[in-house]
């Protein structure tokens, strides 16, 4: 299986996850939930050191590429490169630093791709105003967008304005398991609304700053289609509107500039829909996406709710569908995730037909377990075969949406480096590198020689690849 010529092999990570916060003068709400409830984070493991990018940037960097890694997507951390929120003042040893970190990259041959945010709301901004829950937060993010792009313009060719904002909603305003921790159904609509005007107003300030030609702004959104659970019609209702809340929410907006309609109907019957004006929806119609990214795990299976959505509830998008869990499906029991990779296939044809074949790419994708030490061998080598395998059979069904005329560009492995994972910490390594969290000693394991043969030779190589 030969990729076309160019398709570009990378690797994804963010400032958060793997920079550690060090001459950071801000807290994000990562940090902030951290430094008061450092008992919710696994093994007591937080945001501080993470992988310690911010100082071994020049060695990781040689690392990657020995595992063939040709791009990197990271992100720049609002509370690093902004000094005050409301004017957007830089902060000249966060710009110095990402100045520096881009250079290398070019320097070390690894093609820079840089998201705006990466669910890190600096914590000021979440407590006096709500974060996304306001407006005025979405006027700041603008402006921290700008001085992004004033700085970084001739250094970034590929700019994304946010990573997966259905997150943001499911972890902060409905599940909790972000901070906050707020469970508000409507609340999460005014957010999804919100988080679109910011990319929209962000889309607007790169095409009216940036004179990188060929330079381009995305987004990144975790997808994958709704699978209903049966034929039944009341299964087959509810997996239309999973589709609606859960993907099209922010993929319809990103690329035709509008909102599904049949979900603002929906809304708008349930009495919560988002507050907004004509110029915000204008604003968004006239401003959408270059390229999508598409980050991919786990496939989502709904059925009919228990309950009827008519019953007197609180409002949450989940009256309307239940996750469904497939009886005798393949799963990474360490992560509770089903295993299912014909889904990359599907999402690349929807792409194709429902949305005007955009190019886009794979931007994460890959297998975290926990305790990847039984793995080692006495050479300190980590065989995760199991990595490999998880990568070879989703790159098949990816490869075959790109024959059948899907026109995907890229596929970015999760992650480089064993990075920090919120508040799972530590607990499952995703990495191509091994990290020694103790000692940062970083080493390749046996996946990163496989993507390396990948990205070198531009064919899959077998699972049953052998070390060189």
């Amino acid at each position: 299986m030969k990729f076309p010529e160019g398709f570009v092999w990378g690797a994804a990570s963010s400032g958060p996850q793997s920079e550690g916060n060090f001459n950071k003068i801000h807290q994000n709400v990562f940090d902030y939930w951290y430094a008061t409830e450092p008992g919710e984070f696994f093994q007591g493991v937080g945001p501080d050191l993470t992988s310690n990018f911010y100082n071994d940037y020049p060695n990781d960097l040689q690392l990657m590429k020995k595992a063939g890694i040709k791009a990197l997507r990271l992100s720049i951390q609002w509370s690093r490169l902004i000094q005050d929120f409301e004017t957007g003042t830089v902060n000249q040893a966060g710009a110095d630093f990402y100045r520096r970190l881009f250079a290398t990259m070019k320097a070390t041959g690894i093609e820079p791709y840089v998201t705006l945010f990466h669910f890190d709301m600096p914590a000021d901004l979440q407590h006096q105003y709500g974060g996304w829950q306001s407006k005025h937060v979405v006027s700041l993010f603008e402006k921290y967008a700008k001085e992004a792009f004033k700085l970084y313009g001739n250094q970034i060719n590929h700019w994304f304005t946010f990573n997966e904002p259905k997150v943001i909603l499911d972890g902060q305003y409905l599940y909790q398991f972000h901070y906050p921790k707020i469970v508000d159904g409507p609340s999460a609509v005014q957010v999804a609304f919100n988080i679109n005007l910011a990319s929209a107003k962000a889309i607007a300030a790169f095409h009216q700053i940036n004179t990188n030609v060929g330079a381009t702004i995305g987004m990144i959104l975790n997808l994958t289609p709704a699978y209903a659970a049966s034929e039944k019609p009341c299964d087959k209702e509810a997996a239309r509107i999973a589709e609606l809340w859960t993907n099209d929410l922010f993929l319809q907006p990103a690329i035709r500039g509008t909102f599904p309609s049949s979900l603002v109907d929906l809304l708008k019957s349930d009495h919560v829909l988002w507050n907004a004006t004509g110029a915000e929806l204008d604003l968004i119609a006239n401003n959408q996406i270059d390229e999508l990214g598409v980050n991919y795990y786990h496939p989502f299976r709904v059925e009919a709710p228990d309950v009827s959505p008519k019953s007197l509830q609180d409002w949450m998008p989940d009256i309307y569908f239940k996750e469904y869990q497939m009886p005798g499906r393949i799963e990474n029991v360490d992560r509770g995730w089903e295993i299912y990779p014909k889904a990359l296939y599907d999402i690349a044809i929807s792409i194709k037909e429902r949305f005007g074949n955009i190019p886009w790419f794979v931007s994460e994708n890959g297998m975290g377990v926990s305790r990847e030490d039984r793995f080692m061998d006495d050479y300190g080598m980590v065989h995760d075969d199991y990595r490999i395998d998880f990568m070879h059979d989703h790159l098949v069904e990816l490869f075959r949406g790109i024959k059948a005329g899907s026109n995907c560009h890229g596929y970015f492995a999760w992650t480089a480096i064993d990075n920090w994972s919120w508040k799972n910490a530590y607990r499952n390594r995703y990495g191509l590198i091994r990290n020694n969290i103790h000692t940062q000693e970083k080493t390749l394991k046996k996946s990163a020689y496989w993507f390396n043969q990948l990205s070198h030779q531009n064919i899959l190589p077998p699972t049953n690849f052998k070390l060189p």
